[in-house]
């Protein structure tokens, strides 16, 4: 697992901008899990099946981070695409220069696309009214308690929005969080805190600006310092960046572990 993960390390060496997609595909992969089902989740590498990739939340991975990491499948064969792909997130957020998450191996692959789960089980970017209410506070905690997660490890997970960036033709909105969108750090909790957000005069869809017009926060994101409950571990992760990263790396290994059973832990970095 250590040659895998150096060579999906060198992917991200090669052409940082890799690095971030890495990490969507690694979060999306896992993020269907249905705790009350027990169905979804990263254990079967149902995201590479074309249905999954067609879900709205996945648009563009099947032509960037699932097409990246074959030649790598095909140099391991005996490595499932699920340990491949939860692999390709920690690696990409190491190699970022992000804490060493711990993962562990065993996942098997379905051979068949009738164990995709339904499209609707990853958060959106905007939910009820446009902009940034109650509304999207309600849809982020169905979602993640749903997986199991609490509102610490919500904040926790959506810090992975230090990195990469929006494109207009696949997601429809546009710009990067921050500006260092391929360095894992607490940037995202400084900026949403201190950054003045105004919503974006345009023909997309309801999105928030700074007054340089560079950067963008998603109504998700921005309702995370208008809810009480959520501004709290903001403004305490972005005082404390070591603290961020700890959370973050357990939230994260949860998030890949979600569904997958006896897995075992596994030297990687």
């Amino acid at each position: 697992y250590k040659a895998v993960a150096s060579d999906i390390a060198g992917l991200v060496k090669g052409d940082p901008d890799k690095g971030p997609t890495l990490v969507r595909l690694a979060w999306h992969s896992s993020g269907t899990y249905d705790k009350m089902s027990q169905t979804g989740g990263s254990r079967l590498g149902t995201i590479r099946f074309k249905e999954e990739l067609a879900h709205g939340g996945n648009a563009g991975l099947g032509e960037t981070a699932v097409s990246w990491l074959e030649p790598i499948k095909q140099k391991y064969p005996s490595l499932s695409y699920a340990d491949l792909y939860t692999l390709g997130g920690v690696t990409a957020i190491k190699t970022m220069g992000g804490p060493t998450i711990p993962w562990g191996s065993g996942r098997v692959d379905s051979m068949d696309p009738s164990d995709v789960t339904p499209d609707g089980r990853l958060p959106n970017a905007d939910s009820g009214p446009p902009g940034a209410d109650a509304s999207d506070a309600d849809h982020l905690r169905t979602i993640f308690n749903r997986m199991g997660f609490n509102d610490q490890e919500i904040v926790a997970l959506s810090g992975a929005h230090a990195l990469g960036r929006c494109h207009t033709k696949f997601s429809g909105y546009e710009n990067p969080w921050t500006p260092t969108p391929t360095t894992f750090n607490n940037l995202y909790f400084t900026f949403l805190k201190t950054v003045d957000w105004t919503p974006r005069d345009w023909s997309g869809p309801y999105q928030y600006e700074d007054a340089s017009k560079k950067f963008m926060m998603l109504p998700t994101d921005l309702v995370l310092i208008k809810d009480d409950s959520f501004k709290k571990y903001v403004d305490m992760y972005a005082a404390d960046e070591a603290k961020f990263f700890a959370d973050f790396s357990q939230a994260f290994q949860k998030l890949e572990s979600l569904g997958a059973k006896n897995l075992v832990p596994t030297e990687w970095a």
